[in-house]
């Protein structure tokens, strides 16, 4: 049985983690971590007390799964490297100094690293990797995205990671985040990343390859939060027993 310490419990994700954990047979929740201001500190899932201290329940867990903000974390990830419990967030928003210390945490622990752990959009990955590769420098390159309005950060990771994959595929490219003034014709090189927010919308994500005379759209849509509960349930299982490193869902799924 695996034992999983969650971190973010009560949040959205949170939620559906817990959910899923609970659908399976070789896994269960010990631990339930949340913010030291969260209201629902005290509060239980199940059985399990929500607690603000990782460090004082980890003995009970296995493997660490957070799904919380950057700097949290990076404190979690440390706390997990010292115990040595594998790691896998969801976390977005990472900045490169922040990547840069999950992969030194990683020297002691197996982490997987992932801003979106859904089957489907890491296959979408691997879509706009094989059309970038076949149109070239001949379409024009165009990234939109749409998530609920209490999303914290834009573009999503996803799309930040749509953009590096296309970046590799388009020489002397630059990536810009939307539009606004007479900024002339568009460049050829130009990758483009446009974020709306709104409503309760799980996730959608677009990349656009613009022609002359035709246009490939490539599309994933999350209709649940279920999609990418599934996709961590993947990752644990995958990562439990690896060694010291960083992976990602394209290791999870054998997409490399």
């Amino acid at each position: 049985m695996i034992r999983i310490a969650l971190c973010g419990a009560l949040g959205r994700m949170g939620h559906a983690i817990a959910e899923a954990v609970s659908q399976q047979n070789d896994m269960s929740l010990t631990c339930a971590i949340e913010a030291p201001d969260n209201p629902g500190l005290g509060t239980r899932i199940g059985n399990i007390g929500v607690v603000s201290n990782l460090a004082a329940v980890i003995a009970a867990s296995d493997i660490v799964v957070d799904f919380t903000n950057p700097v949290a974390t990076l404190n979690h990830a440390r706390i997990a490297s010292t115990h040595r419990r594998p790691f896998v967030t969801g976390t977005t928003g990472l900045s490169k100094e922040q990547m840069a210390a999950l992969e030194e945490a990683s020297k002691a622990i197996p982490m997987v690293v992932a801003p979106n752990m859904s089957v489907g959009v890491n296959l979408l990955y691997r879509l706009v990797e094989e059309a970038a590769g076949v149109l070239g420098d001949d379409f024009d390159i165009e990234i939109s995205e749409i998530h609920h309005r209490l999303k914290k950060d834009a573009p999503s990771g996803t799309a930040a990671r749509l953009a590096d994959i296309l970046a590799k595929h388009r020489h002397g490219s630059a990536t810009i985040y939307g539009r606004k003034g007479m900024i002339g014709e568009r460049p050829k090189t130009e990758i483009a990343v446009h974020a709306l927010r709104g409503g309760d919308v799980v996730g959608e994500h677009t990349v656009v390859f613009a022609g002359i005379g035709e246009r490939v759209e490539l599309t994933h849509k999350a209709h649940s939060r279920a999609t990418f509960a599934n996709g961590v349930v993947r990752a644990i299982r995958f990562v439990v027993d690896k060694p010291p490193g960083i992976y990602t869902m394209s290791d999870v799924l054998g997409l490399t």
